[in-house]
């Protein structure tokens, strides 16, 4: 691919700006940001990324969506009241700092966002039906690159922003979550095929958990700049005697070029918020000694360590452990 320089020692040209402005209004009327409703939803282009926006979060700060959005703050009540008035969301103070207004999204909303991401999608997905692909996603790198952002896998400019965001699992995704932990594991912890095995006999379990237990089992993939880096999945503890009151977290990976953006605590609160809202009173995990930086996401959750015990385990003499907290 020919590299294209983003420095330059002049500015643009007249016909250069030009060029740009065509290519900004035939990409905007292709992907329908000029019609009044987006994706032929009744949501505006902005409300639609709000929505979004919370559902990756799972608990949003309003300051936050305020600044990662840049948007107005009386715009942004505007959307939230109206979200609100139709039972999408939920407003309240945080329990930790009163200052702080959280937001999180009811049933509705959730089935709003999924409705939303699933139309972006197919739109996305028809848009580049029979496009060849390497040459328009080059292009879009060299744009990305030569404006200041970020290509995703890649470290961005000092003090660049990674977008992250979090969606439920869609169709291939647990493919990919075999696949990831199978690799990184025997990456990084030299577990052995034991551990791969282990990984697909709870993937396949999934559906069945959450076709039996409807609203009760999800999952979510993490996505950094739009490629996945993490995953997590909550569904009923089955190993419990309180199947309706437990819930447990599984599933737990962040890709390691994707650490230190907090992408495993969100995980990890998506699934309490899910849970909580599910109903579950409590939420277990399983783990090992050796997975130190798991832990420590864990305990600043506020999870407690109940019991350990050492075995050996795909190829190695570890301790078993198992934590949980009150949702």
């Amino acid at each position: 691919m020919t590299t294209i320089s983003a420095r330059r020692t002049t500015g643009p040209t007249p016909a250069q700006v030009a060029q740009v402005r065509a290519f900004n209004r035939f990409y905007t009327n292709v992907i329908g940001v000029l019609h009044g409703m987006y994706l032929d939803l009744p949501y505006t282009v902005t409300e639609g990324r709000v929505l979004f926006e919370i559902a990756s979060a799972g608990t949003a700060d309003v300051t936050w969506l305020r600044q990662s959005l840049d948007i107005d703050a009386g715009y942004l009540s505007r959307v939230l009241g109206r979200f609100e008035a139709d039972g999408l969301v939920t407003r309240h103070r945080s329990a930790t700092d009163g200052r702080r207004q959280e937001i999180r999204l009811t049933g509705a909303g959730r089935s709003a966002a999924a409705e939303l991401d699933a139309r972006a999608v197919g739109q996305i997905g028809a848009l580049l039906g029979d496009v060849d692909c390497g040459p328009l996603l080059d292009a879009m790198r060299v744009i990305t690159e030569s404006l200041g952002g970020t290509v995703p896998g890649k470290a961005g400019p000092a003090g660049a922003e990674r977008v992250v965001t979090l969606r439920p699992l869609a169709i291939g995704d647990l493919g990919w979550i075999l696949q990831r932990h199978g690799t990184l594991y025997a990456t990084e912890f030299g577990w052995d095929a034991t551990f791969e095995v282990f990984c697909a006999q709870i993937i396949a379990e999934y559906p069945a958990l959450r076709d039996r237990n409807p609203g009760r089992a999800a999952g979510w993939i993490a996505e950094v700049d739009g490629v996945p880096a993490g995953s997590v999945c909550c569904v009923p503890d089955g190993d419990s005697q309180h199947e309706d009151s437990t819930a447990r977290l599984r599933l737990l990976l962040v890709e390691p070029w994707a650490r230190g953006l907090g992408i495993g605590a969100r995980l990890v609160a998506r699934c309490l918020d899910f849970a909580r809202e599910a109903g579950f009173a409590d939420m277990v995990l399983l783990t090992y000694d050796q997975l130190t930086a798991a832990r420590r996401v864990y305990q600043a959750a506020g999870f407690q360590l109940d019991a350990e015990h050492p075995e050996e385990a795909f190829g190695q003499r570890m301790n078993c452990q198992t934590w949980s907290r009150a949702v």
